[in-house]
């Protein structure tokens, strides 16, 4: 705290002395000679606000009186004495200053002066200062009675008021208020309070809160048990209240400790307005809210239908979705779909009709191609439940299962639950010419008839990994409309190393339905998409000289091109249809008279020949390779035909092609032209070896649906 001392600029001696600079002296009259008798003087001293006036005697010597009756000086400040000295010393009956301060209660003080008709002893008089003392409002206030809200500052002469974040000064310069309108609750549930909840709440607020939902939602008030807002004894509300307007009725004021407690409304907008003054420490009130939509009327799931949620009760934007049960379709406004879904509206009615569930209809069942469909109901309902059956034509096979039921989902399905129709093969084996099946020799080959042959296939291959690049044919059966069997001899790389490599697909070019050479680049040709050599194929023995290639595009089938069908697979419960001196037909272009190696060879003849060849004996087939020079291994896998005699064998350029048999009318691969002696085609005891067929049919129905033997 500062003091100020300034000197003193008005003086009186007789009345009154009015002092007003912040600090100053008074003596009394003639000082330091003796005072002057029957005197009165008058000093009143005034300071700013926000300070007080400090008094006090550096000299004090005035005539002693009882009760200061004779000469005295008084301090007084707001009507009240605050000090009265005479004498030079303390009794019981008289005051002096001695070294006492005075200190006014506010900023004006006033001293008086008294003297009587006697001053005999000389008494001197006295000498005193004052000075304006600064007031620190902000301590001297108890914690009931503050001056400021929030925040105290003192400064020299005054003092100001401030409020914590979020607050804001009021207009009077001492309470704290917030500005608490203009929020907007849109959820269909909250919780609101006053600020500070439940700490006491800003004083001088008006607070303003909406609550909107949308139309068709009622809202619902639940107050907060502990609710203390100021209130009067005589009076409803006179200070502190909550109102609420809800549409076009008024709820409230509220105030007090007594909670509201629970308010339903029918409107979906509601106001909340809340008034404090600029006095108490309450500590508010809490609300939260909720909604209750319009109420829509109770629905039943139709017949066949499933209906979810199942409710006591439902409201505005409650959901309902419908779906049928399996083997239903639900129908809606003349339409099909998997589910429907029904809203509550606003107005309390449902935002369309239940639906209905119909019996799934699968339809006509797809058209197969060589297959007429067998109903086996009397009324051919394609209704849920009702079953077909496909039956293949007397020259098709059929492959797949035959029987389907109109599912649940509205599709006709197999037993496994499939969808996909049979396919009926045109039957495999059955040329559009007969092949001659009678048991007689037959001198050399000859040429076959048009169609007679009609899974015969030319293969024109390229190998480009050689130098010079290196070009064959051979043939190959028919199996499916995108796969054919041929030797693996045929479609090996001939590259000059050991590895078992493939040509590259690219490389390879059939020709289907061909009976003359000249005719080659006018008939049906396919690329080729893959190709797979038997795993096990071995060059240096031709042991598992089989391959398989597939078409890059399918074929149709035509009196031309046809199938040829496979044997049933080697095994005990199957005994083999090779049996010694039992006969097959064989063709190709192949040449009729040249050295038999086991490579290919182009090709000599323009029109497809074809020979009848008996089976030989295993024992006889090997011995006549064990008597060779060179010993050939004669496996399993391998059989020989021919004869004894010579003039009738395969040669080159026929690799890779058929050996049929026909077994119940119908034709089968038993064999493929694998490889022959060193001597010419045709010779004594030279038979043609062949590839034995019914010891691969798993391995090739592994890759390709084709027709088993009938």
């Amino acid at each position: 705290m500062r003091i100020f001392i300034l000197s003193l600029l008005v003086r009186f001696r007789c009345g009154a002395e009015l002092l007003s600079e912040m600090y100053g002296s008074l003596q009394s009259p003639n000082f330091p000679e003796p005072y002057l008798r029957d005197t009165e003087l008058n000093w009143n001293i005034s300071v700013p606000e926000g300070f007080r006036i400090s008094l006090f005697f550096s000299h004090f010597d005035l005539e002693p009186s009882y009760l200061c009756e004779y000469d005295f000086v008084k301090v007084k400040a707001d009507g009240e004495v605050l000090a009265l000295f005479c004498g030079k010393e303390e009794t019981d009956t008289e005051e002096v200053p001695t070294q006492q301060v005075i200190t006014s209660p506010r900023n004006s003080l006033s001293v008086q002066f008294v003297s009587d008709f006697s001053n005999e002893e000389r008494f001197s008089g006295f000498m005193a200062h004052y000075s304006a003392v600064d007031v620190d409002e902000c301590s001297q206030r108890s914690d009931e009675d503050q001056l400021c809200d929030h925040f105290c500052h003192n400064f020299i002469g005054g003092y100001y008021c401030s409020c914590r974040y979020g607050y804001q000064l009021h207009t009077d310069n001492h309470t704290c208020r917030v500005e608490c309108s203009g929020a907007v609750f849109r959820e269909r549930s909250g919780i609101l309070s006053s600020i500070n909840f439940p700490s006491p709440y800003p004083k001088s607020s008006d607070c303003s809160y909406r609550i909107e939902v949308e139309e068709g939602f009622r809202l619902r008030l639940q107050f907060d048990p502990r609710f203390d807002v100021e209130d009067h004894p005589d009076i409803t509300c006179p200070y502190d209240h909550v109102k609420i307007q809800a549409g076009n009725k008024e709820f409230g004021p509220f105030c007090g400790d007594r909670s509201p407690g629970f308010i339903q409304t029918n409107s979906n907008v509601v106001s909340i307005q809340f008034h404090s003054d600029d006095s108490g420490e309450n500590l508010g009130w809490r609300l939260s809210y909720t909604t209750k939509g319009s109420q829509c009327p109770i629905l039943k799931a139709p017949s066949n239908a499933v209906m979810v949620p199942i409710q006591s009760e439902y409201s505005f934007k409650d959901h309902v979705v419908f779906s049928c049960q399996p083997g239903f379709l639900l129908i809606q406004d003349g339409g099909m779909s998997d589910h429907l879904q029904l809203e509550c509206q606003a107005d309390g009615s449902w935002s369309g009709s239940p639906p209905r569930c119909h019996m799934v209809d699968c339809g006509i069942p797809k058209n197969v191609d060589g297959a007429i469909v067998m109903f086996r109901n009397h009324d051919s309902s394609t209704l849920l439940g009702a079953t077909v059956r496909y039956v293949c034509m007397e020259d098709r096979v059929q492959l797949s299962n035959s029987s389907f039921r109109c599912g649940p989902t509205g599709e006709w399905v197999d037993a496994e639950g499939g969808t996909e129709v049979p396919i009926c093969l045109r039957a495999c084996g059955l040329p559009s010419r007969s092949l001659p099946s009678q048991v007689k020799r037959i001198v050399g080959g000859r040429s076959a008839e048009p169609g007679l042959f009609p899974w015969q296939v030319l293969l024109s291959v390229e190998d480009l990994s050689r130098v010079p690049e290196d070009r064959w044919f051979g043939s190959g059966a028919l199996l499916s409309e995108s796969w054919i069997l041929t030797a693996a001899h045929v479609l090996r790389s001939q590259r000059r190393d050991t590895s078992v490599v493939p040509v590259v697909p690219d490389h390879v070019k059939v020709f289907l339905g061909l009976h003359s050479i000249r005719d080659k680049h006018s008939s049906t040709s396919r690329s080729v998409d893959q190709i797979f050599l038997h795993p096990d194929f071995q060059p240096n023995n031709y042991n598992n000289d089989i391959a398989l290639l597939r078409l890059s595009e399918r074929v149709e089938f035509n009196r031309m091109v046809l199938p040829i069908c496979l044997p049933p697979a080697h095994s005990q419960d199957h005994p083999s249809f090779l049996l010694p001196h039992s006969l097959g037909l064989v063709a190709g272009w192949g040449i009729s008279n040249a050295s038999s190696t086991p490579s290919p060879s182009p090709l000599t003849s323009d029109l497809l020949q074809y020979v009848k060849l008996p089976v030989v004996p295993q024992d006889e087939c090997r011995a006549s390779y064990t008597l060779r020079s060179v010993n050939y291994n004669i496996t399993d896998n391998m059989f020989c035909a021919g004869f004894f005699q010579g003039g009738r064998d395969t040669c080159l350029g026929d690799s890779g092609g058929a050996f049929v048999m026909e077994v119940k009318r119908r034709w089968a691969v038993f064999g493929l032209v694998s490889w022959g002696g060193p001597e010419d085609c045709g010779s004594q005891r030279v038979y043609g070896v062949y590839t034995r067929v019914d010891k691969y049919v798993n391995w090739i129905q592994s890759h390709v649906q084709a027709a088993p033997w009938w």
